[in-house]
């Protein structure tokens, strides 16, 4: 049946690739397509009927999970999964690197593997689209998984990379941080408050818990505030609050150059009628809109990469000047307007800094450590 169901994958990557983009659409029903895949089966194979249902079941297997790494991502110590070639999977296991348990057999069925997850999630890749980063957010009950992908045309060593990020669905609250010990009741009674009197920036490197951080903070806003989040993908969530709205970036593909950026996406959130505004994560010149926004007195919050408390300031700044005619020193006067700054580290909440506004003397923002 192996051999069989590596036809059949390959089939369904080509030849049969249509049906399969018609159930992802949503245009035939999984039991049609299903139905449709066994006779395929036992009319191109030649195979008996028992034996067509014992392939549709491994097939199903493969086509709704995600093959020989599903084990990879029902593990719920995993937070990411990075392929660096067939036989080279790498897992990051509750914060520490190491090597997956499994591979894929061949450099073929590794390429073939990634045609699929293109054609699962209705994304295009070619040389015109060498880097593509998507979102699955059906698949997995328990994960949203985030994928990026690098063709060979950008690659050194001419093999796909693919990383996936998994986000939990069933994101921890306040309580459960707490618990978790990212940080003490204390402090996290500090943060609730500074959060809902003022705009906060969560930094911090990769996998170091800011979303998770920003996540639990953003439900813990009254319910008679209006929210909107914007971000790249779907990581922010929310279990509860009633009028909280939710917008992703669109990037182009193909022949199609319709882009929603995050930029496009902060300048038309910020002309609803919202109270507090989020952004995932800054990583452009989306800034200088957060930053207007929050220096008009919109109540704001966001996350980025520094590697500091204190550096987070320089790192929003930086992006903000990518489309900005304001110098910056005017920026960093702005920045007065973040009034609480936190690091994260380890999936710890490491340092915590309120601003106390701009020296023009010394023409730097003053900062007082209240923890770390």
């Amino acid at each position: 049946m192996t051999e069989y169901l590596k036809k059949m994958v390959e089939d369904y990557s080509t030849k049969k690739q249509p049906s399969l983009i018609q159930m992802k659409k949503g245009v035939l029903s999984r039991e049609a397509f299903l139905k449709e895949a066994e006779t395929y089966a036992k009319e191109t194979y030649e195979i008996t009927g028992e034996q067509a249902k014992e392939l549709i079941k491994m097939f199903e297997q493969y086509i709704f999970g995600y093959s020989r790494i599903s084990p990879l991502i029902d593990d719920e110590e995993i937070s990411d999964i990075r392929i660096i070639s067939f036989d080279n999977i790498r897992i990051k296991r509750k914060g520490k690197r190491m090597a997956a348990p499994v591979t894929f057999e061949s450099e073929k069925e590794y390429r073939q593997f990634v045609d699929y997850v293109a054609t699962k999630n209705q994304v295009n890749i070619s040389n015109l689209n060498a880097i593509q980063r998507f979102t699955d957010s059906d698949s997995h009950p328990d994960f949203i998984l985030r994928f990026t992908i690098a063709m060979p045309l950008v690659n050194t060593y001419g093999e796909p990379y693919l990383c996936i990020r998994k986000v939990p669905r069933n994101f921890p609250d306040i309580h459960e941080l707490i618990r978790r010990k990212m940080l003490d009741r204390e402090l996290a009674e500090i943060l609730i408050q500074r959060f809902r009197t003022g705009s906060t920036l969560i930094c911090g490197g990769n996998s170091s818990g800011k979303t998770t951080l920003l996540n639990a903070l953003k439900e813990t806003l009254p319910d008679d505030m209006a929210i909107l989040v914007a971000q790249q993908a779907d990581e922010l969530t929310t279990k509860r609050h009633p009028d909280m709205m939710f917008m992703h970036s669109l990037p182009g593909s193909g022949e199609s150059q319709v882009n929603y950026d995050l930029k496009n996406i902060s300048i038309a959130g910020l002309t609803m009628d919202v109270d507090f505004f989020i952004i995932g994560e800054v990583k452009g010149d989306e800034a200088l809109y957060l930053l207007n926004a929050a220096y008009t007195g919109q109540l704001c919050a966001a996350t980025i990469h520094a590697p500091a408390a204190n550096k987070a300031t320089d790192k929003l700044v930086d992006y903000a000047m990518y489309s900005s005619r304001y110098s910056r020193d005017e920026l960093m006067k702005m920045m007065e307007c973040f009034t609480t700054t936190v690091f994260m580290e380890h999936y710890k909440v490491k340092q915590v800094f309120i601003n106390r506004g701009w020296d023009g003397k010394r023409k730097e923002l003053v900062y007082e450590r209240v923890f770390g």
